[in-house]
């Protein structure tokens, strides 16, 4: 009597290769692929090189598998319908993107390194950047590895779920008052290492909300939970709500637009933090 034949099979592991990145993303076609090994060994040069010699890629393709290849994810102009003043996602080899990491760079001596893990970004006045330095700072926090959430905490005009085409939910406003929890928080899908935590309902008491002490229980939550914790929030002279943020987080980046912002206004705005027990960790000038 013949015994029954038992067989396990298992899927292929995932193929990190050129080759593999580029059919896993529908660059290039499986007879294609066969086309581009063919001269890979006639002339033997590499896989990515023999695509582009045969016209099948472009630069820009190889140059995103080779950023997979890497864990440095970033993507296409008009890929995920981000923002497009994304451009630490859509740019990063940028020149503004490389000012983005000198100053990433500047805030973990500064300030991370130091067993700090939270960050307030704000702005002196709305239409500054600040939202928009917050969200590609993030970004790049994210790329490097680290395990980054982005909190809205502009609850009067919150702009993250606009950036990163989030659906307007539950968000901060909602968990400080007890109506939700931190389930609400909401990966970005292009970026494995980056979620964001939005705004939520718009509360009629957004500076007395973020003054509660339950929002010092929830930052140490936060922190615990992720490597990077920026807050993105109101501009300074739309009331006191910056100055509640930064005592909870207890640092502040300063964000100025150039030709825009009046000096004298980052100077008052610096000595309140500072009175208010907030550590300004440095400041950044953004022109458009």
């Amino acid at each position: 009597m013949n015994q029954p034949i038992h067989a396990q099979f298992s899927a292929p592991a995932r193929d990190s290769s050129i080759g593999g990145l580029l059919l896993e993303s529908g660059k290039i076609t499986p007879e294609n692929a066969e086309r581009v090994l063919r001269m890979q060994k006639e002339l033997g040069i590499r896989f990515g090189e023999a695509a582009l010699k045969l016209g099948l890629v472009t630069e820009a393709d190889i140059q995103q598998v080779l950023a997979r290849q890497f864990d440095y994810p970033y993507l296409q102009p008009g890929e995920g319908k981000y923002a497009p003043e994304l451009v630490a996602a859509f740019q990063p080899f940028s020149p503004q993107v490389e000012k983005l990491r000198a100053v990433r760079s500047q805030l973990m001596l500064r300030w991370f390194a130091r067993g700090r893990k939270a960050l307030v970004v704000a702005g002196v006045n709305p239409g500054d950047g600040a939202s928009l330095f917050a969200a590609n700072l993030a970004i790049v926090f994210s790329q490097l590895g680290e395990n980054t959430l982005l909190v809205d905490a502009n609850l009067r005009k919150p702009r993250q779920h606009e950036i990163f085409q989030l659906s307007k939910r539950q968000g901060l406003s909602d968990v400080l008052a007890g109506r939700a929890e931190l389930d609400v928080l909401m990966r970005v899908p292009s970026f494995l290492s980056l979620s964001v935590l939005g705004a939520g309902t718009q509360p009629p008491n957004p500076q007395e909300l973020l003054s509660r002490t339950s929002f010092a229980a929830l930052n140490g939550q936060l922190e615990q939970q992720h490597d990077v914790v920026l807050y993105d929030a109101p501009a300074h002279t739309v009331g006191s709500d910056a100055l509640a943020v930064a005592a909870r987080a207890g640092g502040v980046l300063l964000v100025a637009r150039k030709n825009h912002t009046q000096l004298a206004d980052i100077h008052a705005m610096s000595e309140q933090l500072t009175q208010g027990g907030a550590q300004v960790v440095g400041s950044v000038l953004v022109e458009f």
